[in-house]
């Protein structure tokens, strides 16, 4: 049986007709979810349709940056100068058809993909400390972005917002023949505090804070060496756990060498 097509025309709407997200499922850019739908991986009860639910746009407020839930990830090229690592991850994910169409919000919620991983600006708003409002069972909520991605199902994103930071780097894992997929990416941030936040995607699971490293960033080579700590590895169709491991203390000193010259 075909499901319900609903259609809000408002972010009032929006929140009102997704409810508690029961048997729901959410369409943004379509980049993912219509693909799963047409294959019969997904048989949602009801489909919400964003498309003109009045949730995309970027707002700069003095140092504060809030991202609508279906601005597109072409969009935030245009944050270079108040985030260049945000930027910077938006220009490496996917290709260009994809990144026109694909949302802010869509990119947070999606899973671990059955071949390459997913979720690429997971690790840039976990290194801008970046906080998500999103509706869902228990009313609306703002929390951060580490504590959403623990429990986002049944959870509509509205925005996002972040500080602009003193400085931020990104670094990602390049090779070719990878179908646009990151195989493995880290972002730094100093904010303005002078405090050194790391986190990274390509693991497994979502994208993850790297403390160990951020505890000793002064040191670039520890922080590399205390890089692979928190976070575990999966094999995939792009790489093997034990490369991704291999790689990750390189990415480090990399954001973290671009970090202290930009001081």
């Amino acid at each position: 049986m075909a499901p319900d097509v609903l259609v809000p025309s408002s972010p009032a709407d929006a929140v009102s007709l997704f409810g508690d997200g029961a048997a729901t499922t959410v369409i943004g850019g379509g980049t993912v979810v219509v693909p799963e739908l047409t294959y019969g991986c997904l048989s949602p009860d009801r489909v919400l349709l964003l498309s003109h639910a009045g949730l995309d746009g970027i707002t700069v407020d003095g140092d504060t940056i809030t991202i609508g839930a279906t601005t597109p990830i072409s969009d935030l090229l245009g944050l270079a100068e108040e985030a260049q690592a945000l930027a910077a991850c938006a220009r490496n994910l996917a290709d260009y058809e994809i990144r026109g169409q694909a949302t802010v919000g869509g990119n947070l919620c999606v899973g671990q993909g059955p071949e390459a991983p997913r979720g690429d600006l997971q690790g840039a708003l976990l290194a801008l400390d970046a906080h998500v409002r999103s509706a869902g069972s228990g009313g609306e909520r703002t929390e951060p972005i580490e504590e959403f991605l623990a429990h986002r199902q049944g959870r509509l994103i509205l925005d996002v917002t972040f500080q602009r930071p003193a400085a931020s780097a990104f670094s990602a894992l390049e090779y070719p023949h990878t179908h646009e997929y990151t195989v493995l990416a880290v972002t730094g941030v100093r904010a303005a505090d002078g405090t050194i936040r790391l986190a990274a995607t390509g693991l497994a699971g979502p994208g993850a804070r790297l403390r160990s490293a951020e505890a000793v960033a002064s040191d670039i080579e520890a922080a590399g060496s205390a890089a692979t700590d928190d976070v575990s590895f999966a094999d995939d169709a792009l790489a093997s756990a034990w490369y991704r491991e291999q790689t990750l203390p390189v990415l480090v000193r990399r954001v973290l060498t671009q970090l202290e010259e930009s001081a």
